[in-house]
């Protein structure tokens, strides 16, 4: 289960309990921060803590708003400047400006519903949004879209249309204030889909250490000795089948990754064949450089367009000298982080002046 799941599912077995919480979410950003864009973190009355912001000084005033968000009884926002001089007084190497979305968790069956159902959404790859109405003067208003379901707390109000699941149409961030309809959106991205192909020593440390930084793990192999749950208790899927029929069935987005680490070149040759031309947003395969350049040659004979094998990653893993199937299966899971978090960089979205 994904962080984001398991914060939102604790948010719903806290409702259940009836403990007082208030949730803090990152809703613009601006410079160098000690966070992830979409950080995310839960506060009971208690003190007791799910998910980060950061960590720190700023945390430490989330904190204390997230309690006297509770006292108030509704939501609002918090900003935060950490300048390059206080930044360097307290050790840390960031500076920049961060503004959070502060909202105590209503307490009832309505919100542990629809916090149930997002968490399930999320885990399941669907499309989730959340929406916060600012005003509750009659009592708190939510609303959350899970796939074609909707989910509310309260009565209804104005939300705006977005592309669910993935930033604004329009280039906003995927969490943003829509000031025209005073209204908070949480628009959730759809968890990274990791497809391994061959289920060998490197390609289950793989699935071990991705499913652990967010990826929906599939596993593929033709040996059932290798493709089975019981090996690889960390994969959301695990498929034993022929690798060939088993990807003609498969459907590619751009949130896609695919690797090819079988144990066969030839049923390397043929995945990178088969996807490489897909819409799948990376692609690699695990080899030497001499093995990419003799698959490539024979790739390139049978018609692979030249710019659908240069988009192929090969060698992957980061260069750090990897040794065996665990270092191996770091310096991957490494770049595919990299991958995935310089891609979203690109569209962070809604930044604001200090």
């Amino acid at each position: 289960m994904s962080d984001a799941s398991s914060l939102w599912e604790e948010t719903a077995r806290e409702v259940r309990a009836g403990n007082a919480a208030a949730l803090a979410t990152v809703s613009r950003h601006r410079g160098s921060l000690p966070m992830a864009t979409d950080a995310k973190m839960l506060v009971t009355a208690s003190g007791r803590r799910t998910g980060t912001v950061g960590g720190g000084c700023v945390e430490a005033d989330v904190i204390q708003q997230a309690m006297e968000s509770l006292a108030s009884g509704v939501p609002g926002f918090a900003r935060h400047t950490l300048n390059a001089d206080i930044a360097g007084d307290l050790g840390l190497s960031c500076g920049g400006t961060v503004e959070f979305f502060i909202e105590p968790v209503p307490l009832c069956i309505e919100m542990e519903l629809l916090c149930t159902k997002v968490a399930s959404g999320v885990a399941n790859r669907e499309f989730v949004s959340v929406f916060t109405s600012l005003d509750w003067s009659g009592g708190p208003a939510k609303m959350a879209t899970v796939g074609a379901e909707v989910y509310r707390v309260g009565e209804a109000f104005p939300v705006p249309d977005v592309a669910r699941g993935t930033p604004a149409a329009d280039g906003r961030a995927s969490a943003f204030l829509a000031e025209e309809h005073s209204c908070f959106v949480e628009n959730i991205k759809r968890r990274p889909r990791l497809i391994i192909f061959g289920a060998g020593h490197v390609g289950k440390e793989i699935a071990r250490l991705a499913s652990r930084v967010g990826f929906y793990v599939v596993v593929i192999d033709d040996r059932e000795e290798f493709a089975n749950e019981r090996r690889l208790p960390e994969a959301n899927e695990v498929i034993a089948g022929d690798f060939m029929t088993t990807l003609s069935g498969l459907l590619f987005d751009g949130d896609d990754y695919v690797l090819a680490t079988t144990r066969g070149h030839s049923f390397d040759a043929n995945i990178i064949q088969a996807v490489a031309g897909t819409p799948a947003g990376y692609v690699g395969m695990l080899g030497s450089r001499r093995k990419k350049a003799v698959l490539w040659k024979a790739l390139a004979a049978s018609g692979v367009p030249e710019d659908a094998l240069n988009r192929v990653h090969c060698p992957i893993g980061l260069d750090i000298g990897a040794d065996n199937p665990d270092e191996i299966a770091v310096s991957v899971v490494a770049e595919l982080i990299h991958f995935r978090r310089h891609r979203d960089t690109a569209n962070e979205g809604l930044q604001f002046d200090q």
